[in-house]
């Protein structure tokens, strides 16, 4: 689909990438954005519409299907990032806040977005992955687990929403700079430019993009003879 003339919704839209999206589909002629947030007061970019959106609050998401119900482009960009390995303290509870956020979130958003995406001509929904969705290590275990439950998500959702016309993007890349990945050390992308990716991605009709190199490289690695995640123990 064409951003120009567009009506989209951003969630997690008040910082980092989310920021970064909602800026760069006012530059390339989005007819409105809404920028969802916890906290509205919070969204501070001229230009957008600001809407409060909790996607762990089933009643928010609802109302911002309702308030939005004009937008025919979704971008699942809320989400939360913790550091630790699956046998360290509170592996538990971080598991359960990942899949809070990371996973149940989108898919409230896109239950409630489906029919709106439909009405309005099929449009597009956009879902923030990560590398870790094929790759995990310690550091973002339960990170990682989350990010590969959001694939299957997404990959379900591609058949499911197929015969209403609406086209689903895959974004996967790896450490994006941004405050969310403050305390990663290695290379990192920036924001702008895993945007830039994705929204070219999108008006080419593609499903799936591979925003960064690293991510591309591991997904080559995914059939390979000795596969990148099994050789991910050597690296551990």
């Amino acid at each position: 689909m064409k951003i120009q003339g567009a009506t989209a919704l951003v969630t997690g839209a008040n910082r980092g990438l989310g920021l970064a999206f909602a800026r760069a589909l006012l530059e390339r002629g989005a007819a409105k954005v809404y920028a969802g947030a916890r906290d509205p007061s919070s969204i501070t970019l001229p230009g957008v519409v600001p809407i409060k959106l909790d996607v762990t609050k089933e009643d928010e998401v609802e109302a911002a299907a309702r308030e939005a119900s004009d937008v025919n482009l979704v971008i699942n960009n809320a989400g939360i990032a913790k550091l630790g390995p699956w046998l360290g303290d509170g592996a538990i509870e971080d598991t359960r806040s990942h899949f809070e956020v990371n996973v149940l979130g989108p898919l409230r958003v896109a239950r409630a977005f489906a029919p709106v995406l439909a009405r309005n001509g099929g449009g597009a929904l956009i879902n923030v992955l990560s590398v870790a969705s094929w790759i995990n290590r310690p550091l973002l275990a339960t990170y990682g687990a989350s990010k590969a439950a959001a694939w299957a998500l997404t990959n379900g959702l591609r058949i499911e929403l197929e015969g209403q016309g609406t086209q689903v993007l895959g974004i996967h890349a790896g450490f994006i700079d941004t405050d969310m990945a403050r305390e990663m050390t290695g290379p990192k992308t920036p924001p702008q430019a895993i945007v830039k990716e994705a929204f070219d991605a999108l008006e080419r009709g593609d499903r799936q993009v591979l925003a960064d190199e690293m991510t591309r490289q591991v997904y080559r690695g995914l059939t390979a003879e000795q596969p990148v995640y099994l050789s991910a123990i050597n690296a551990a």
